[in-house]
């Protein structure tokens, strides 16, 4: 059993989820490794100390915003883990008491998303141009935040909200006509989905993708890779334990997938997503974004 002093200590970005709570409560641990968690309730607000500023050595991070990190020679590397997923399709809506909007009457509307590189927004975006043929260049696209990724310049199809607005109230109010929401916002009934029997549509794209809808996976320092492999592939079977301990889901699908060959067709499709909206300016191939110390954990 290692000492205190031997103990190698991980400031550590990760939100709760039910895949993360056997860590989090140290249910599931390392005699070698410690993690100091992060007091952040929501990580997205802290995904610009992950990329800007480097404060984490292992972190939950957007792929988006991963792919965008990649492209600018930031220190990190992916590890082949997920630990956030949801079918897209079912955030995408609109304010149902001022009619009925469906993807073909997207051109020329205002949709507001949180910032342009958020990741759910380029799912959408790329299901909307893939498979409605939607020309994204003809919306104007509404943002509240700016990118994660500071290099990154947003289109010039994107303007920013006015200060103090929200898309769910600027919906309502209608002064936007479709928006990218939260989990938390489909309780209101008046907000609709912009494609109809979303749930349904999005396992059916799943399917015919062979692809699962990845939003945050696992990043760790690139010192770290070098300095302690050992400790990156510990962290990775932690993580791994963890979602293991969780409780089944009854979900028809499941996301939280670990190892590169699970997810291999989620990450291509994500990168053909992003260098067709321009998020970043060339493609990867998978096997870039890891490195030989990532790339075959499973």
């Amino acid at each position: 059993m290692a000492n205190d002093s031997e103990i190698l200590r991980l400031r550590t970005l990760l939100g709760d989820y039910p895949n993360t709570l056997a860590l989090k409560k140290g249910e599931v641990r390392s005699a070698e490794i410690a993690f100091d968690f992060a007091d952040v309730k929501v990580p997205n607000t802290a995904f610009k100390d992950v990329v800007r500023y480097f404060k984490y050595d292992v972190a939950e991070l957007a792929i988006v915003t991963y792919l965008q990190a990649k492209r600018y020679g930031k220190p990190l590397v992916l590890l082949p883990a997920v630990v956030v997923g949801a079918l897209p399709h079912p955030f995408f809506v609109y304010n149902a008491e001022r009619g009925k909007i469906f993807p073909v009457d997207l051109r020329g509307k205002r949709v507001g998303i949180r910032a342009y590189s958020v990741t759910t927004a380029a799912w959408i975006r790329g299901v909307l141009q893939n498979d409605y043929s939607v020309d994204l260049d003809s919306i104007r696209w509404v943002t509240f935040e700016d990118p994660h990724v500071e290099e990154y310049t947003d289109p010039p199809t994107a303007q920013r909200a006015v200060a103090g607005k929200t898309i769910v109230q600027m919906l309502l109010d209608g002064e936007i006509d479709a928006g990218v929401v939260g989990a938390p916002d489909l309780k209101d009934t008046r907000l609709q989905s912009v494609i109809e029997n979303p749930n349904e549509v999005a396992l059916a794209w799943c399917k015919k993708n062979g692809a699962l809808p990845i939003n945050h996976m696992l990043v760790v320092k690139e010192s770290l890779t070098q300095a302690n492999p050992a400790a990156v592939n510990q962290v990775f079977r932690l993580l791994r334990e963890s979602k293991q301990a969780a409780p089944v889901s009854g979900n028809a699908i499941d996301p939280i997938q670990f190892g590169l060959e699970n997810i291999r067709r989620s990450l291509e499709l994500i990168i053909d997503y992003s260098v067709q909206q321009k998020l970043i300016a060339k493609k990867f191939a998978v096997e870039e974004l890891f490195n030989e110390v990532t790339v075959g954990l499973k």
